[in-house]
C-alpha cells in the first residue's frame, strides 16, 4: 500500500471526522475573541487529547490551529482589533472596509483568501517535506546541534523587540530542561528528590502555566471597558466579478510570501501578512488605497498569514524546529504520544504526511465553509463579558492539567509557570523562547556531547552545514543590534550635519 493511500486511509474513521468538527468550532470560538491565542487553545486542548489515538488528537490539534487563522479576522474586521497576532495585516483594510458599509464583502473576501492561502501552504506541506525530511536524514550529531541553535536563535530574533530578553528567556528554557534524567547516562538531575520530576517538568502543564493561565492574570490586571462597538452595518457579501479579478495578484503575491516565511523556523503569520501586505502596496496600481479599505491588501495579507501553516508544520516534523509558537506546544504533544519531530519521522513513517495533510485540507473547507456563514451573531459573541470567558479558561486549564496524569503537583507546576509567565509578560520577556528551550534543550545537549565524543570540537567545526547553520544563527542575533546601531550613528551624523549648516 502506497504511503498516500496509507495516510488518507487513516482519515475514514467517523471519529477523526468529528474530531475535526470540534476542532473547527473550537477554533473559530478562539480566534474570534480577542486575546485568546491560537497557542494557548493548542495549549488547552493538548491536555484533553493526549489519551486520544495520535491521529484523533492530531485532528484537535491541527483543526484548532487552521481555524483560529480564520476566526481570528472577525474581531479584526469588526472591533478593528486582531483575533491573533497572525491578522494584524487584517486590520489595516479590514476594519476601514467595515466602517462604509462593506463588513459582510470584507469577511468574504478575507475568507477566500485566508483557503487560497492555506491551500496554497498545504502543496508545500505535500512536496517538500518528505524531501526535506531526506537532506535532514544524512545529519550528524554535529548537524542537528547547529540545527538545533540555528531554530533557537531565529525564534528569539522574531519573538520580540528586545533581543536580550528573548536571548534570556530561551536560556531559561534550556535550563529548565536540565531537571529530570541526564539525555546520555540516564542518572537524575535537579529533581530535588521529587519523583514526579524525574522525567522532566510536566510539559503540558508548563505550557498551560505561560500561555493560559498567563494570559488571563494578564488581561485581568490590563482589561479596559472596551469603548469600540463591533460594526452592525455589514452589507453585502460576495465581491462581484470586476472585484474577483484583483483578487488573483495579491492571492499569488501572498502565496509566495507565506511559502517563504512559513519555512523559516519562528516566523510566523504576522510576519508573512505584514511583508505581503508592504509588497503587495508597492505592486499596486492603487497604492493610496491600502490602509483606506483596499481588497487588495486585504486579500494579500490574510494569504501569506494562511499560506505560512503549510511551511511551518513542514520545518517542525522534517527538522525537529518549530516553525512557531502553535507548533512548538504540538511538538510537546508529538513527542507525548510517541512521534519523534525531526529527519527520521517521515522516512519511518511518510504516510503521516498525507495523514496531516488531508486533515488541513479537511479542516479548511469545513472552516471556509462555516466562514462564508452570514456572521450577524458573532457580534453578540464580540459583546460578552471577559470575566465570563476568563472563568471558562481557568477552569479548562486546571481540569485540563490534572487530567494528564492525575496528579496535583502537574497542578502546582502549572500555578507556578503562569506567576512567572504572568511576570516575564509585564517585565516584557517572550514566552515562546522558554518552551522552544524546554523541547530543544535536550536534543541539543545530546547531540553536543555524541558530538564532542565522536571527534571532539573539531567534529563541530568541520562540517560544512553545522558551520553554516551557526554562522546564520550567530547572525541573526548579531545583526538586529548592528543595524539599529548603525542607523542610530547615521541618523546623528545627519543631524549635525544639518546643524552645522
Amino acid at each position: 500500500m502506497s504511503a498516500v493511500v496509507e495516510g488518507l486511509t487513516q482519515l475514514s474513521d467517523p471519529v477523526v471526522l468529528l474530531c475535526i468538527l470540534i476542532g473547527a468550532l473550537a477554533g473559530m470560538l478562539v480566534g474570534a475573541f480577542p486575546g485568546i491565542t491560537a497557542t494557548m487553545a493548542v495549549a488547552l486542548a493538548s491536555a484533553f487529547t493526549l489519551t486520544m489515538e495520535p491521529v484523533q488528537g492530531l485532528a484537535v490539534l491541527l483543526t484548532i490551529y487552521v481555524a483560529a487563522n480564520f476566526g481570528d479576522r472577525v474581531p479584526a474586521i469588526l472591533v478593528n482589533t486582531p483575533g491573533t497576532p497572525a491578522s494584524i495585516a487584517t486590520t489595516f483594510d479590514g476594519y476601514p472596509l467595515a466602517r462604509q458599509g462593506k463588513a459582510g464583502l470584507a469577511l468574504t473576501t478575507s475568507a477566500f483568501g485566508a483557503a487560497f492561502g492555506t491551500f496554497a501552504g498545504l502543496l508545500v506541506l505535500i512536496f517538500a517535506a518528505i524531501p526535506l525530511s531526506r537532506v535532514a536524514l544524512n545529519f550528524g550529531p554535529a548537524e542537528i546541534f547547529a540545527l538545533v541553535v540555528f531554530g533557537l536563535t531565529m525564534i528569539v530574533s522574531v519573538a520580540g523587540s528586545n533581543l536580550l530578553k528573548g536571548l534570556a528567556a530561551a536560556g531559561f528554557g534550556l535550563a529548565l530542561s536540565t531537571v529530570g534524567r541526564d539525555p546520555i547516562v540516564g542518572t537524575e538531575r535537579m529533581t530535588f528528590g521529587v519523583l514526579e520530576l524525574s522525567d522532566g517538568l510536566p510539559f503540558i502543564a508548563v505550557i498551560i502555566g505561560l500561555f493560559g493561565i498567563a494570559d488571563v492574570l494578564d488581561q485581568m490586571l490590563t482589561h479596559h471597558a472596551a469603548t469600540a462597538k463591533p460594526i452592525q452595518s455589514f452589507g453585502r457579501w460576495m465581491p462581484n466579478r470586476t472585484e474577483r479579478r484583483k483578487m488573483w495578484k495579491p492571492m499569488a503575491i501572498g502565496s509566495g510570501v507565506g511559502a517563504v516565511v512559513g519555512a523559516v523556523p519562528a516566523a510566523g503569520g504576522d510576519i508573512a501578512g505584514l511583508t505581503a501586505w508592504s509588497v503587495s502596496r508597492r505592486s499596486s496600481e492603487h497604492p493610496e488605497e491600502y490602509g483606506k479599505g483596499s481588497l487588495e491588501g486585504l486579500t494579500a495579507g490574510d494569504t501569506a498569514s494562511n499560506a505560512t501553516l503549510g511551511p511551518s508544520v513542514s520545518t517542525t516534523l522534517a527538522l525537529g524546529v518549530p516553525g512557531d509558537s502553535v507548533m512548538a506546544v504540538l511538538m510537546g504533544s508529538l513527542v507525548i504520544w510517541g512521534f519523534n519531530p525531526g529527519p527520521g519521522l517521515f522516512a519511518a513513517q511518510p504516510d503521516l504526511v498525507y495523514t496531516i495533510a488531508g486533515i488541513m485540507v479537511i479542516a479548511t473547507v469545513l472552516t471556509f465553509g462555516l466562514s462564508l456563514l452570514r456572521m450577524r451573531g458573532v457580534t453578540k459573541l464580540l459583546e460578552l463579558p471577559p470575566h465570563y470567558l476568563w472563568t471558562v479558561v481557568i477552569v479548562f486549564c486546571l481540569v485540563g492539567t490534572y487530567a494528564v496524569n492525575n496528579s496535583t503537583v502537574d497542578v502546582l507546576v502549572m500555578i507556578v509557570f503562569g506567576v512567572v509567565g504572568l511576570f516575564m509578560r509585564r517585565l516584557g520577556f517572550p514566552p515562546g523562547p522558554v518552551v522552544l528551550g524546554l523541547i530543544l534543550g535536550s536534543m541539543a545537549e545530546a547531540n553536543l556531547r555524541r558530538a564532542l565524543e565522536i571527534g571532539g570540537i573539531s567534529n563541530v567545526l568541520t562540517s560544512p552545514i553545522a558551520v553554516g547553520f551557526l554562522l546564520v544563527a550567530l547572525a541573526s542575533v548579531a545583526l538586529p543590534p548592528l543595524l539599529r546601531s548603525w542607523k542610530t550613528h547615521r541618523a546623528g551624523r545627519r543631524h549635525t550635519h544639518t546643524v552645522n549648516h
